[in-house]
C-alpha cells in the first residue's frame, strides 16, 4: 500500500535550537524512550487505519527524514566511495547504526547494505518479520538525496526476524 504524498510543511529549522532548549540535558537520550515513542505510534496508526498503511505512513516519515539528514549532514558532492564513508560516519556519529555496503553495482545503482545495532530494532524480541519499515524510506530518501533518482529500499533481514543485524536491498525505481 503507498502513501498518498502530499506538499509537506517540514521544515529542518522547525527541529529547533537542541542546545538552547536542552542547556542542562543535552541532546541525547535513552533508546528506549526513541523506541517507546515509535512504536506506541505505530501501533495506533495500524489499529486506526491497518498495519499496512501504518508501514506505508512510516517509510513515507522515513524518506522525509532521510532526504533531510542527507541535505543537512551529509556531503552530496564526492564520488560514491566518499558519500559512503561519510554516511558511515554520520549514522555512526548519530548512533543510528553501524552501515555496511555488502554489495554495489553502479552501473545499475543497486545495492545491498546492512545496518548492524539499528537504533529501531536491534535487541527487540523475535517475531519472524521484519519491522524496519522507517529505515526502508530513510535509506530510500538519502540515496534519492544523493543520485537524484527514487529508490525502493526492501528489508530483507531484521533483528525481529531472527537476524542479528538488518540487511536492505536498495534499487531506483524506473
Amino acid at each position: 500500500m503507498e502513501y498518498e504524498k502530499k506538499p509537506s510543511k517540514f521544515t529542518w529549522e522547525g527541529l529547533g535550537d537542541i542546545g538552547e532548549g536542552r542547556k542542562n540535558l543535552g541532546d541525547s537520550m535513552p533508546v528506549i524512550v526513541y523506541r517507546l515513542f515509535q512504536y506506541t505510534l505505530k501501533d495506533i496508526l495500524a489499529r486506526e487505519y491497518s498495519p499496512e498503511q501504518a508501514a506505508a505512513l512510516y517509510r513515507a516519515a522515513g524518506h522525509l527524514a532521510g532526504t533531510e539528514f542527507a541535505r543537512h549532514l551529509l556531503d552530496l558532492t564526492g564520488d560514491f566511495d566518499y558519500f559512503v564513508a561519510n554516511l558511515q560516519n554520520q549514522l555512526q556519529n548519530f548512533k543510528v547504526g553501524i552501515m555496511k555496503i555488502e554489495k554495489a553495482n553502479l552501473e545499475t545503482l543497486s545495492l545491498t547494505l546492512t545496518v548492524s545495532e539499528d537504533l529501531d530494532c536491534s535487541g527487540l524480541p523475535v517475531t519472524d518479520e521484519t519491522v524496519c519499515d522507517y529505515d526502508e524510506g530513510f535509506i530510500a530518501g538519502i540515496l534519492e538525496a544523493y543520485t537524484g533518482k527514487a529508490f525502493n529500499v526492501i528489508e530483507i533481514d531484521c533483528w525481529a526476524s531472527g537476524d542479528r543485524t538488518c540487511r536492505f536491498t536498495a534499487k531506483p525505481i524506473k
